[in-house]
């Protein structure tokens, strides 16, 4: 009935009593119309935020205000004719909507009922703060190596918001910072790859929202060796370091050649995450040899070799590569042995140099009787003379202990200054003295060792095949 009440209104134009704002036309009087004096406006309201759409009328005299979305009325004069509650007048015939929600976005009419449907027209827009929906929802992937895995993150809200991938802690595997799309895709995905990753979705409403995703990559073990060949001396104590990947978690064993080792009282297993140690206490000789770690899941095995050694370490060189003078050479090295050093050798040789190709000479071979101190580095120090000048050289050096040979070191070049160079003075250090010559230098081709025997040929071979 109220419906049809106001229908009536706005056909026939009931008129309510005069009022201060108008008088009816009478005669000859001139008819007095209604006007706006608010205007139609476009307004933007977070979602629950309250609104007031304006409706201000200027001499509206005896005629009705209404308020309609669509096709619905929603006031008639001061009548509330939506049962909404959120819904009411204020301040005259201004419309309040409070705690909006996003179907209340559209248009509202704000109409004088006084036959010429006159109409101000108020758009309303909701702003929606940006929500997420993953796939899969529970925000977990888990596939193989070497498998493809897509993320997909679909947000809504108004504006449309806009979607950033990234990772936690860590760059994309693309190593960018962060990438734009609602999906991302990792091809042939390795233990690199695994980890959290992050969706955010912002569109200047409120807050970004975040939502983790975790990645897990299934993988057989993958094992690394902190160092493949460990010193260590009889009655001291010897650690070997496997540093193991995996997922399923691997079990890890240790062996001593084909043996399966236990935990005694000398010796100890200890895992700290992907790091596992064999530690050695009071080091036996029988403890020194080969031994191996082994890691084993669901998804395969893998194994890493080590060697524990009482041999000395090999050699490292510490001297500059530019010599003090112009016919000879301070060559300084390093060697670790816990027992006593009983002989020391160095070889030595010419590189003949230009433009096109390298000859090297022949080997100088130089016995050495080591000076044993009270530690177990041996820095030691011998002065090469009757060198050319301006020339480049280069050295290996090989010690010996009561367990045999070290492995030869890595080849050093080192450098004569030429005619009218400035020749340096570098400080010398007081404590080191030139070791005591055994054998004198020759260039022999004979070999002291099978191991420079092998090291020597190699060169050889090497220089040759570049020759060619």
């Amino acid at each position: 009935m109220l419906c049809l009440f106001v229908s009536v209104l706005l056909i026939i134009g009931v008129q309510r009593p005069t009022s201060v704002h108008g008088v009816p036309a009478r005669g000859g009087d001139k008819k007095v119309v209604p006007k706006f004096t608010s205007h139609g406006q476009t307004f933007r309201a977070v979602i629950g935020d309250t609104l007031v759409l304006p409706c201000e009328v200027q001499d509206l005299g005896a005629f009705v205000i209404l308020w309609r979305r669509g096709s619905a009325v929603l006031t008639a004069d001061k009548i509330m004719v939506t049962r909404d509650e959120r819904y009411r007048l204020v301040d005259g015939f201004n419309l309040e909507i409070g705690n909006v929600m996003p179907q209340d976005a559209g248009d509202y009419v704000c109409q004088i009922g006084d036959g010429d449907t006159r109409d101000q027209i108020h758009t309303v827009e909701i702003l929606v703060p940006p929500s997420v929906r993953t796939s899969p929802a529970n925000g977990q992937l888990t596939t193989r190596k070497g498998g493809t895995v897509t993320f997909e993150c679909k947000a809504s809200g108004n504006p449309v918001p806009t979607i950033l991938w990234s990772r936690k802690d860590e760059p994309l595997p693309s190593g960018e910072k962060a990438s734009e799309g609602f999906q991302i895709t990792l091809e042939k995905v390795d233990r690199h790859q695994a980890g959290v990753y992050q969706c955010t979705a912002s569109n200047g409403v409120g807050e970004p929202v975040t939502v983790d995703m975790q990645l897990d990559v299934l993988y057989a073990p993958e094992v690394e060796v902190e160092r493949s060949w460990v010193h260590s001396g009889e009655g001291y104590e010897a650690q070997l370091v496997c540093i193991v990947h995996g997922e399923p978690q691997p079990s890890t064993v240790w062996y001593q050649d084909s043996f399966t080792l236990e935990p005694t009282e000398r010796r100890t297993m200890d895992s700290r995450g992907n790091k596992h140690t064999l530690t050695i206490r009071n080091v036996q000789s029988r403890d020194f040899g080969n031994y191996s770690c082994v890691a084993e899941n669901s998804l395969g095995k893998s194994r890493k070799y080590m060697e524990l050694s009482g041999r000395p370490s090999p050699a490292q060189f510490r001297s500059p590569p530019y010599s003090t003078s112009k016919n000879s050479y301070n060559l300084t090295w390093l060697v670790e042995s816990y027992p006593p050093l009983e002989e020391v050798r160095l070889l030595y040789r010419k590189l003949m140099l230009n433009d096109s190709y390298q000859q090297p000479g022949k080997w100088h071979d130089v016995v050495l009787q080591p000076s044993n101190g009270e530690t177990f580095s041996h820095l030691m120090s011998y002065t090469i003379r009757n060198l050319e000048s301006a020339s480049v050289f280069e050295a290996i050096v090989q010690a010996k202990n009561r367990y045999g040979w070290n492995e030869v070191s890595d080849l050093y070049q080192f450098y004569t200054r030429g005619p009218g160079e400035h020749v340096y003075d570098f400080p010398a250090d007081p404590n080191m003295k030139d070791m005591e010559l055994i054998a004198p230098s020759s260039s022999s081709s004979h070999t002291f060792h099978l191991a420079t025997t092998s090291f020597v040929l190699a060169l050889f071979s090497s220089t040759a095949l570049h020759l060619t």
